[in-house]
C-alpha cells in the first residue's frame, strides 16, 4: 500500500434550501483511483471545476468520499479516530499564505504546529530552524510575515508544515496568487523537500510548467482522471490536452510548431533547455 491510496472514490456536493430540501447534487469526483508511493513527486492538473482541489481536500480529511475509500499511510480517512493522525502525516498548503500565517514573527509562526502537537520546546526550535533552512527562509526568521513577498510568505507556510515532520505535503494551487518569481521560489522549495528530505509531494496546479519535474502527472476533467503518466508521456499527447482546454508549456508548443514545419524533434519536449539540446543535436546531424 502506498502513502496515498484512493479506491474508486466519488464525492457529491449537495445544495439545499433553508428548509433542507435538496436543490442540486453536483458530482465533483467520479470513480477516482490512484496510488502514491512514499517519496514520489506527484502533480495533478486540471481546469476549474475538474475536481483536483476537491481531491486534495480528501487527502487531508477535510472532505470524505461519498463512495469508495481513501487511505493515508494505511489509515481510512472516513474513520473519525484517524483524522488527527492523518493531518499530522499529510500537511496541507493552500492558495493564500495569509490564511495560514498567524504569528507576528516568522519563527514563531513556524513553531505553532509543533507546539500544538506537544513537541518539547527545545525540539520545537530545532525543527523551526531546520524547516526554515530547508525552504531558504532562515535569514528571515526574526522578520514580520507582513513585510515578506508573496513567494516568501508561501515558503514560510511550507516551513510551518515541514516543522511538523509530515510524510506527505499536499500543495493546493500554492502559486495561484503569486507572481512568476514567487512561483519559482515555491516550486524550488517543493522540489528540495522531495529531493533532499524525501517528503512525498502532491502538487495541485493548472500551471503546466510547474509539473515537468514530477515523477507522475494526473490530468483531471469533470471529476475523473483523464490522462496519467510521466510528464513526457502526458505532454506527448498534445491533441488530448488541447481538447481538455489546458495550456501547454511554451517549449512544448514551440517544439510542436517546429515539428509541423518539418523538423524531426521527439515528442514530449518539456523545457527550453531540452528544446535547445534537441535543436543543437539536430543541427549537428545536418552539418
Amino acid at each position: 500500500m502506498g502513502i496515498i491510496e484512493a479506491n474508486h472514490i466519488s464525492y457529491e456536493y449537495t445544495r439545499r434550501d433553508d428548509e433542507g430540501t435538496v436543490l442540486e447534487i453536483t458530482r465533483a469526483l467520479d470513480d477516482v483511483s490512484l496510488d502514491v508511493h512514499q517519496g514520489e513527486f506527484i502533480s495533478i492538473l486540471g481546469g476549474n471545476g475538474s475536481g483536483k482541489s476537491t481531491f486534495a481536500k480528501h487527502i487531508n480529511a477535510i472532505l470524505f468520499p461519498t463512495e469508495g475509500t481513501l487511505f493515508v499511510d494505511g489509515k481510512n480517512t472516513a474513520e473519525p479516530e484517524n483524522t488527527w493522525n492523518i493531518r499530522q502525516e499529510a500537511g496541507m498548503i493552500f492558495q493564500n499564505p495569509d490564511n495560514q500565517i498567524i504569528g507576528n514573527v516568522v519563527e514563531e509562526d513556524v513553531g505553532f504546529g509543533p507546539e500544538n502537537m506537544g513537541v518539547p520546546t527545545e525540539e520545537i526550535w530545532e525543527r523551526v530552524y531546520e524547516a526554515l533552512k530547508t525552504v531558504g527562509m532562515y535569514e528571515y526568521r526574526k522578520h514580520s510575515p507582513n513585510k515578506l513577498s508573496g513567494g516568501q510568505k508561501q515558503r514560510v507556510a511550507i516551513a510551518g508544515v515541514v516543522a511538523m515532520h509530515p510524510k506527505c505535503i499536499i500543495m493546493d494551487e500554492p502559486t495561484a496568487m503569486l507572481d512568476p518569481m514567487g512561483r519559482k521560489e515555491v516550486i524550488r522549495a517543493a522540489r528540495a523537500l522531495n529531493d533532499v528530505e524525501k517528503v512525498t509531494i502532491i502538487l495541485i496546479t493548472h500551471y503546466m510548467e510547474e509539473v515537468i519535474y514530477s515523477d507522475r502527472v494526473f490530468v483531471m476533467d469533470q471529476g475523473r482522471i483523464a490522462l496519467s503518466g510521466t510528464p513526457k508521456e502526458v505532454f506527448s499527447r498534445v491533441k488530448e490536452l488541447e481538447e481538455l482546454r489546458l495550456t501547454l508549456p511554451q517549449a512544448t508548443l514551440l517544439a510542436e510548431e517546429l515539428k509541423k514545419a518539418g523538423l524531426k524533434l521527439p515528442a514530449g519536449i518539456l523545457s527550453e533547455d531540452e528544446l535547445v539540446r534537441e535543436l543543437c543535436a539536430l543541427a549537428g546531424r545536418r552539418i
